[in-house]
């Protein structure tokens, strides 16, 4: 279980990128399009329209090209890669110049008005420029720009009691629009984050619970074979059996073989039919039985009940076998043949659905074969 939390957090950290990523590129488009459309829809309209307006009209048409190339410059990197920190600022400082140049070539009391178009919009340019850089470096721009607005109109003697109102009008709406703007899409990419990191914690954590529910009931299972296989030999012992009866002394074989059979299940192995018969065979060879087990062809992974139903007959004979054993096991890829030849009485066969058992005996030998599939 533990073995696997580290590839649990790589797939936390792959699906919150991934979430993430959609997010911020939704909001990266949003941002070039509403920056686009104030330009085009609101700052066209404002210069044509205020043509007579201006003191220097022309700088006000500079200005709204240079807006738009500062725009483009900044929107295309921002789609395709990264802008490098001082990419963005000198960006960020050509967009400061064309709302300078905005604010010089509007008359004095324009202020607030559609001509000056520019000390608003050009927080939506900041926003695109500064984009994938802290939050902390357009509340910066956003105050320089503040300043540079009060600036111009202490330069150009056109800051009165009136003028002041607008200034400040103009800059808490444009600061509360862009600033919240930003603000919010960061708020929904930590919400993001934070989504698809609570979403893989609680596949994590049914995972490890299903994972653990597993394993107790294959605990269970395995308890309660090993009872059936081991409490009647040990009940019979306890009721006074004679141990060097050959009876209880082989069924206290084939107890053994079961037992390490059903440790042999837990073991993680590529061939656990083979593993497991291996187990079997151990326990007569430590009766002083001569087993020789051969493996021929690909052997598949059938189910642990089928596994259990193939091996069954052969440990019975191996539990009897006096002298040697010869086992042999022949897989197809898709089925298996074990087969068994020993010194051993008759056995009894317990049959499964799966598994067909056939069994001959002559001149004192058995011969027992386990197959599956059934044909």
């Amino acid at each position: 279980m533990t073995a696997a939390v580290p590839a649990v957090d790589a797939a936390v950290t792959d699906v919150t990128a991934q979430v993430a990523a959609r997010y911020a590129r939704g909001a990266t488009i949003a941002a070039v399009v509403i920056a686009g459309c104030w330009h085009f829809g609101f700052d066209l309209p404002s210069t044509v329209t205020n043509w007579s307006v201006y003191r220097w009209p022309w700088l006000a048409v500079a200005a709204w090209l240079a807006y738009l190339v500062v725009g483009t410059v900044g929107a295309v990197p921002l789609l395709t890669g990264t802008v490098r920190r001082s990419v963005a600022w000198l960006l960020a400082g050509a967009a400061l110049g064309s709302a300078a140049a905005v604010l010089v070539a509007c008359p004095p009391g324009t202020l607030d008005t559609p001509a000056n178009w520019a000390t608003g919009s050009v927080g939506w340019l900041a926003v695109i420029v500064l984009w994938r850089r802290p939050l902390a470096d357009l509340v910066a721009f956003l105050l320089a720009n503040a300043l540079l607005m009060l600036t111009v109109l202490v330069v150009t003697d056109a800051l009165d009691r009136i003028t002041f109102a607008r200034y400040v009008m103009v800059v808490l709406g444009s600061v509360t629009l862009q600033l919240g703007y930003s603000v919010g899409t960061r708020g929904f990419d930590t919400a993001a984050r934070w989504a698809a990191e609570n979403s893989t914690r609680r596949a994590e954590a049914l995972a490890r619970r299903t994972a653990i529910e597993v394993v107790a009931l294959a605990r269970a299972e395995r308890y309660q074979t090993l009872r059936l296989s081991t409490a009647p030999i040990l009940a019979d012992l306890a009721a006074g059996a004679d141990p060097a009866d050959p009876g209880l002394r082989h069924r206290c074989a084939v107890g053994a073989a079961r037992l390490r059979r059903l440790i042999a299940e837990t073991d993680d192995t590529p061939e656990p039919l083979l593993h497991e018969v291996r187990a079997c065979a151990d326990v007569a060879e430590r009766r002083g039985v001569m087993v020789s087990l051969h493996a021929v062809g690909t052997l598949p992974v059938p189910p642990v009940a089928v596994r259990r139903a193939l091996t069954e007959a052969p440990i019975e004979v191996l539990s009897g076998a006096r002298t040697y054993a010869r086992v042999t096991v022949v897989g197809s890829g898709t089925g298996v043949v074990l087969s068994v030849v020993a010194d051993a009485p008759e056995v009894v066969v317990h049959h499964h659905p799966d598994v067909v058992v056939d069994q001959h005996r002559e001149d004192g030998r058995i011969w027992i074969e386990t197959r599956w599939p059934a044909r």
